[in-house]
């Protein structure tokens, strides 16, 4: 009886049980349809005017081509694109961007792959879990279809590796080393970067694997960018004091200036300290880097330092050697700060790929985690927000400067000079 009643509680409803999924799908399927038919309204309002010698119209509608289903987030929805009748024999055709001929499944089911990796589900139980999540039974869905896929993004990620960068301009990079667990216990870091567009836009610049943070795995990932034609440096790049990083960078871009994460700094100068202490320093860090002005924020730094040297000096002097590289965001502008400090966007990206290491113990062979990890960004990237101030981004690429994320005025501009 117990066995009876998880089987029943693990299998979906059908729409003959559930009238509500039925109707969801039923709307589904003639919204695509009315959409599908503005589609075509507006393919043949383009050559109304192509007429016949004897008058008819030389371009109409034929009936529609086989139906054929499409995965979506509700289950199975049956469709039919129309199809279009060319009496001069030129060879026009109609094609649905809504329906592209080869659509099987609709993108939220496509980006819902990677992340169900990511979260730990096995290739083998893809269909079991999508089963319950569609509503649906999930056919084109088995374990070697799903290993298919994993091929195909893999050809997609060594594709967009090479893509070309020349009219490709960024303002702001964050770049970090994730590190995971690949399989017989390799680790494998995955050097990633993101930047942000003249236009405010995030975008994954580079997502590439290295054997650590090291000097040369940093300066081969930045020389193939440049490779490819990204010559123009950042105004400035967001890291860690990783120093394989910044040694790649001002030899790749010297021009570009550097800002230490303050989210990694703070967790290396309280892992330095007792438990007890750890709440009054981070409080103290907190003065520093939320100060209105580079002289509060100055000022702020060396009571810290006055306050906690004595007792916890490798903390503190943790906290000093990177003083400079801490404080470059007040010379930028003020609303871009809150995205200048940390290295955030990669962070809180990546918390899934940690989540699949600590759940199955590894990620697979390199390039599976690779893959997956680009897949992850490149799902997340559409939903990004703009940079807040993103029309200031112009000021900072004309090299107009900044004093506490302020814009310095001309005169001003010369009497810091």
């Amino acid at each position: 009886m117990a066995q009876t009643t998880r089987d029943a509680l693990s299998q979906p409803e059908s729409d003959a049980s559930d009238p509500l999924h039925a109707l969801l799908r039923e709307g589904a399927r003639e919204l695509i349809a009315k959409a599908v038919e503005a589609e075509l309204a507006e393919f043949l309002a383009g050559y109304e005017d192509v007429v016949l010698p004897d008058g008819r119209q030389a371009v109409v509608r034929n009936g529609h081509l086989p139906a054929r289903t499409v995965q979506t987030g509700i289950g199975d929805v049956e469709v039919a694109v129309p199809r279009i009748r060319d009496r001069t024999g030129s060879g026009i055709r109609f094609h649905s961007n809504l329906l592209p001929p080869y659509l099987k499944r609709a993108r939220s089911v496509e980006e819902l792959l990677p992340w169900l990796y990511l979260r730990g589900v096995s290739t083998g139980d893809f269909s079991e879990a999508l089963q319950a999540l569609l509503g649906a039974d999930a056919p084109g869905l088995s374990a070697s279809t799903i290993s298919r896929l994993k091929q195909q993004w893999s050809e997609e990620h060594r594709a967009w590796s090479r893509r070309d960068l020349s009219g490709e301009r960024y303002v702001y990079w964050w770049a970090d080393g994730i590190y995971s667990n690949v399989r017989m216990d390799e680790r494998l870091c995955l050097l990633v970067i993101i930047g942000v567009t003249e236009q405010g836009h995030k975008e994954v610049v580079a997502v590439e694997d290295g054997e650590r943070e090291s000097e040369a795995s940093w300066i081969e990932v930045l020389e193939g960018l440049k490779a490819r034609g990204l010559t123009t440096p950042p105004k400035l790049a967001v890291a860690d004091g990783a120093l394989g990083f910044w040694k790649a960078l001002a030899k790749a871009f010297p021009s570009t200036r550097g800002q230490r994460c303050w989210v990694h700094k703070s967790a290396n100068v309280l892992n330095k300290l007792p438990k007890a202490v750890q709440p009054k320093v981070k409080a103290a860090l907190r003065e520093i880097w939320q100060a209105p002005t580079r002289a509060d924020a100055e000022r702020a730094f060396d009571e810290a330092v006055a306050r906690f040297a004595a007792k916890y000096p490798k903390a503190i002097e943790c906290l000093t050697k990177d003083r400079e590289a801490l404080l470059t965001f007040y010379d930028f502008p003020a609303e871009h700060w809150t995205h200048l400090r940390t290295t955030n966007p990669i962070e809180s990206t990546f918390a899934t790929v940690r989540l699949r290491t600590a759940k199955t113990r590894n990620c697979g062979s390199r390039e599976t985690t690779l893959a997956m990890a680009y897949q992850l960004l490149r799902s997340a990237q559409r939903n990004w927000r703009r940079l807040m101030g993103f029309k200031l981004l112009e000021l900072v690429v004309n090299n107009v400067e900044f004093k506490d994320g302020e814009q310095l005025s001309e005169a001003s501009a010369r009497g810091a000079a």
